[in-house]
């Protein structure tokens, strides 16, 4: 299931540090043991804890092999599965568990995992009246570590299809590349369906008709929404180089628009405000110009569907009151959101970017 990453990539701080604290929490640390779990990343305690941190993937591996030294429980992949639910991914997981159906939720999961995890691709190929999903794991590792992983991953992609499909799902083949390890026999206790060993891929095969089945939970605004704010973090991955313009855009992107403070992404990248700036500045940016890009663009969007009321975009923008937003729409497009709706479907219509 391995397959070699650039090393770029590698070196990329970009998987978010929510899935490492679901780690603490698993092994139920105390905050004075969390230097242990951090042993050998650089990741001071105070850093790990910011809830928008990132890490890169070597920092990411060293926190999985100090968790099984600490647990002592060959059997953590499985634990620490049970514990990754469609929330803990983010917007990529918001989009997922929104979708019509496990279909669509698969499709935006293949999608959307580079904004989550760039070093974990997920395929999908119908054979027949069956779906495979297969994982490929763009980094090395030994052994025990894979078999971690690879449990953990196939936990999460059933506990979508689990909420998504409203039980579990006995339909399911399991597939390990793994050989059967010494507690195989609770892999049952974890998971539904059929479970094989010393495959030639991670897959899960799961029927056609299964995946189709309607989402009770779908909720076609999330998802609509969802999807846009990932499609927004993906194009910022996929067409621009690595820089500090770069991490900031993705970091806002995850989060409520405009919530995310100079000083909090300061944090975040492990440096000061004022080296931040200058790092911005070397790039011919600043923290304003990116936020307001970002949210400018998002605004926009919003104002363009037609959907929803100014007031409602307001909200979803995180405005105290419309007042505010209609200021600063006007200040970013030089119309009000009422002209720019009106107009926007016009020959003259006026330009989405904002002016400059």
């Amino acid at each position: 299931m391995t397959q070699p990453a650039d090393a770029w990539q590698l070196l990329k701080a970009e998987i978010p540090s929510n899935y490492s604290r679901l780690i603490a929490r698993e092994l139920d640390l105390t905050a004075g043991q969390l230097p242990t779990l951090l042993r050998g990343t650089g990741i001071e305690v105070q850093q790990f804890m910011n809830e928008d941190s990132l890490l890169t993937v070597a920092q990411q591996v060293r926190i999985l092999h100090n968790a099984l030294a600490l647990g002592g429980q060959p059997e953590f992949g499985l634990r620490l599965g049970k514990r990754l639910t469609p929330a803990t991914h983010g917007a990529m997981g918001f989009a997922a568990s929104s979708s019509p159906d496990f279909f669509s939720a698969l499709r935006a999961i293949h999608t959307f995992l580079p904004t989550q995890l760039g070093v974990i691709q997920l395929h999908l190929k119908q054979i027949e009246d069956h779906l495979e999903c297969r994982l490929v794991v763009q980094v090395m590792l030994d052994a025990t570590l894979e078999r971690c992983l690879s449990e953990t991953l196939l936990m999460a992609l059933l506990a979508f299809g689990e909420f998504i499909v409203g039980r579990p799902l006995h339909e399911a083949e399991i597939c390990f590349t793994h050989p059967a390890p010494e507690y195989h026999a609770i892999y049952s206790e974890y998971m539904p369906g059929q479970i094989h060993f010393d495959c030639d891929q991670l897959t899960l095969r799961l029927p056609i008709a299964l995946c189709h089945e309607p989402n009770a939970s779908a909720n076609h605004e999330n998802y609509s929404l969802a999807l846009q704010q990932c499609e927004n973090m993906l194009a910022q991955l996929q067409n621009e180089e690595s820089s500090y313009q770069l991490r900031l855009k993705k970091m806002m992107l995850s989060r409520p628009p405009g919530t995310l403070s100079e000083g909090e992404a300061a944090a975040s990248l492990f440096m000061s405000k004022r080296t931040l700036a200058r790092k911005l500045k070397q790039e011919h940016c600043s923290f304003r110009k990116i936020r307001d890009d970002i949210m400018s663009q998002q605004a926009a969007s919003y104002v363009c569907d037609g959907k929803l009321s100014i007031e409602a975009i307001a909200a979803l923008m995180n405005y105290h009151d419309s007042a505010n937003f209609r200021r600063a729409f006007k200040r970013w497009f030089g119309h009000s959101p009422e002209q720019y709706r009106q107009r926007v479907g016009s020959p003259d219509a006026l330009p989405r970017a904002p002016l400059e």
